[in-house]
């Protein structure tokens, strides 16, 4: 992990008595391993006043303050009201450790569940994330959530470990999840994979120290510091690089903690990179009204600030891409449609040709339609690959999900788009995105019989 990447582990206990002969040298140790930020996680009522004690004597810790399930039976209304007290601190940004937990547990059920309805509306009141435990109780959990989901509730599921199906329960309820260094396990096969098919962008990073070392120190304390392995293993299994992995899983972790990002990471981004590509964000302006776009969810994307206080120049586009010999390929992609600004395509694509880079341009295809006339004469000999998203398999769905300014006729103007692409000589593969009523099988076909190529996209899944 480079010095300039920083990471967040969002669940830790250094209250416990494990860090008492050595907790400055664990923070410090937690520092120079890349953590920027700590959240202490309060599991009792003494708990979350060291949490909150910690947080106020170190910046580098915030706290949250809550009681695990084990203890609920000791949650009366003088602990509670304690608890209201210390949620209101300062640097306190969350409600837990709460939830239910029913692995060989002496607290009734049912005093479980009314804790942690309690808490539930402590956060929804407060406006404050929650920090949820689940073991062996998936079923009254999820109904709980449910209850709480309906009036505003945030929360993150701490170390996750349920299958497919409960993840999908969990996101559908806009829940984030949160992974811990057990899915280094050599036996984790089963968690790997469920870690794999969550989007990153509701994902986060903890410990749970001082239980839960990776694998390479497996059966010592674990600590902060030792977070940089689940980042490696999580850049192994999303494909992307450990830089990508700290900077969208810091990202998520500030915006559901609403801790302030730095300046330079609000900064927008004209040049932003994925991968070992480098992405160009040229204008925010769409010729489509797309119903699934994710500018209506976050300006962000895999941790970049993707809203322009303005269009760049020519100059500004090339200060921001800086030395490009490092990158894969340079492509013209942001939250809006690059066509729109033809002219600058055609002049940046000259100067990244002149420096042999691979360029890529990702459209909707409506680049003829905006300028009244065929573009691809334009695009022929400075762009390599073109990546148009039909998103759609049929003019109908086009119009009604897409809402194109052009109307009607701009689905088969979009199809005429793509065979002169690939009569003109340029790489081409056509993208549909898996949302409801998108025949996959269908757009497969249709690419195949245009002759280029296929890529499903994923609703809410970017980049």
């Amino acid at each position: 992990m480079s010095s300039n990447s920083k990471i967040i582990d969002t669940h830790a206990h250094l209250d416990f008595p494990q860090f008492d002969s050595d907790r400055p040298q664990v923070i410090e140790r937690a520092k120079k391993a890349g953590v920027e930020y700590m959240v202490n996680v309060g599991s009792s009522l003494e708990g979350s006043r060291r949490s909150v004690e910690l947080a106020g004597i170190s910046k580098f810790i915030y706290a949250t303050v809550g009681i695990h399930p084990h203890d609920a039976a000791k949650v009366d209304d003088k602990v509670f009201a304690e608890l209201e007290l210390l949620a209101k601190g300062e640097r306190v940004v969350g409600i837990g450790e709460i939830g239910l937990d029913y692995y060989k547990s002496k607290v009734p059920k049912g005093l479980q569940q009314e804790a942690f309805r309690r808490f539930l509306d402590l956060a929804v009141r407060l406006k404050l994330p929650a920090i949820i435990h689940n073991r062996d109780a998936d079923d009254d959990t999820l109904t709980i959530l449910k209850e709480f989901s309906a009036k505003g509730l945030k929360g993150v599921m701490h170390c996750f470990s349920g299958d497919e199906e409960y993840l999908k329960e969990c996101l559908g309820l806009g829940l984030y999840v949160s992974f811990t260094c057990n899915i280094t396990f050599k036996n984790a096969k089963r968690l790997r994979e469920v870690c794999c098919n969550t989007p990153i962008e509701r994902l986060m990073l903890e410990t749970d120290c001082p239980f839960l070392a990776p694998q390479v120190v497996r059966g010592s304390r674990n600590e902060p510091a030792n977070l940089r392995y689940l980042v490696e293993l999580l850049a192994e299994l999303k494909g992307l690089t450990v830089e990508d992995v700290a900077r969208i899983t810091t990202y998520n972790a500030k915006s559901f903690f609403s801790i302030p990002l730095t300046d330079v990471e609000a900064l927008p981004r004209i040049a932003y990179n994925i991968r070992d590509s480098l992405y160009l964000n040229i204008t925010n302006r769409c010729s489509n009204g797309c119903s699934f776009c994710t500018r209506g969810i976050s300006d962000f994307v895999k941790g970049h600030n993707l809203t322009l206080e303005r269009e760049p120049t020519f100059e500004e586009v090339i200060a921001a891409m800086g030395d490009v010999s490092a990158y894969k390929e340079i492509v013209f992609c942001g939250f809006g449609e690059p066509t729109l600004r033809l002219d600058l395509i055609c002049q940046v694509a000259k100067y990244l040709k002149e420096k042999r880079a691979k360029v890529r341009l990702v459209t909707n295809g409506h680049g003829n339609l905006i300028h009244k006339r065929s573009i691809v004469s334009d695009l022929r000999a400075i762009i390599d690959r073109v990546s148009i998203s039909l998103d759609v398999d049929s003019k109908e769905k086009y119009l009604k999900i897409c809402k194109p300014q052009f109307g009607p006729g701009t689905y088969d103007n979009i199809i005429d788009f793509i065979k002169e692409c690939k009569s003109a000589g340029l790489d081409v593969e056509v993208t549909c995105l898996d949302i409801e009523g998108v025949n996959i099988k269908k757009c497969k076909e249709l690419a195949k019989g245009l002759g280029v190529e296929f890529r499903q996209r994923h609703l809410n899944m970017v980049g």
